[in-house]
């Protein structure tokens, strides 16, 4: 790790719990996993980069993502896709030696490159190439001709600013409101939310699928999910997580983390607890 650290100059002020990684602490050790703040010009736009590295693996490594409710764009050899919100969770399967970058947006910050709603990306891959013919391809041969993390990103840098993003009033409220949900676990309702937005909830709906490209509901419960895939795994009582979270009762949490997770909560919190 220190290695692919020294080859990320930037300060990375970013969040750095692997949130959304089902079973985070198992395997890892046999990946360097590094990620890095976007400049300033791309800051309304990303997230974050991230890089992930793993060398002569010894046997297939799958790895459960919970997902976010943003759009990511992630080159590999396998493949080099950017993603729209995907309803469900999805896995990533790493053999032998490789690399991944990825690009993570600002909910709402990839509508000013995309040019039209979100939602229209929602639970789909598209090719880089294909999404933008001119530059796409070249994007990603220099990527994965690249051996330097650091000198990689700077090329995905290069590319974004080079498509001209805008700065968009709805796009940083949009971000706003999914960080409020993320941070605050007593937003368990819409109309909570619509509240606190000063907006109707027809409206915040709207703003949701154009901008985030999947509805506030949505994101609610997938970061009330998160919370509970680290709660569960210290100890905390799954009745009194239930009503914290803002579910009806204990099998009301139980049916949707299983569905998420794929497993029930009492199985997930057996994983390599994190203490």
């Amino acid at each position: 790790m220190a290695a692919m650290m020294s080859r990320l100059p930037r300060a990375r002020l970013v969040e750095t719990r692997q949130r959304g990684w089902v079973n985070p602490y198992a395997g890892l050790a046999a990946f360097d996993f590094a990620r890095q703040a976007p400049p300033p010009e791309l800051a309304a736009y990303v997230d974050h980069f991230w890089v992930v590295t793993w060398t002569d693996l010894a046997e297939p490594y799958v790895q459960r993502i919970l997902s976010h409710p943003t759009v990511n764009m992630t080159i590999v050899q396998d493949f080099h896709r950017i993603a729209g919100v995907i309803d469900g969770g999805f896995s990533y399967t790493m053999r032998g030696t490789g690399r991944a970058l990825g690009t993570r947006f600002r909910p709402g910050g990839f509508r000013t490159f995309l040019g039209r709603p979100v939602s229209e990306l929602t639970g789909r891959f598209e090719e880089i190439g294909e999404m933008f013919p001119a530059s796409g391809p070249a994007l990603v041969g220099g990527v994965l001709a690249e051996p330097d993390p650091g000198a990689a990103i700077a090329l995905v840098e290069a590319f974004l600013l080079a498509l001209g993003p805008a700065p968009d009033p709805p796009a940083e409220e949009a971000a706003a409101l999914v960080g409020l949900v993320e941070d605050d676990v007593t937003v368990t309702r819409v109309d909570e939310l619509a509240a606190r937005a000063g907006r109707s909830v027809r409206s915040l709906q709207r703003l949701f699928r154009d901008y985030v490209g999947i509805g506030p509901k949505w994101v609610i419960r997938r970061f009330r999910l998160h919370e509970a895939a680290e709660r569960v795994q210290q100890g905390l009582d799954l009745a009194t997580l239930a009503a914290e979270l803002g579910y009806t009762d204990q099998a009301h949490l139980t049916r949707d983390f299983t569905a998420a997770v794929g497993m029930p909560p009492a199985a997930y919190a057996r994983l390599n607890p994190h203490t």
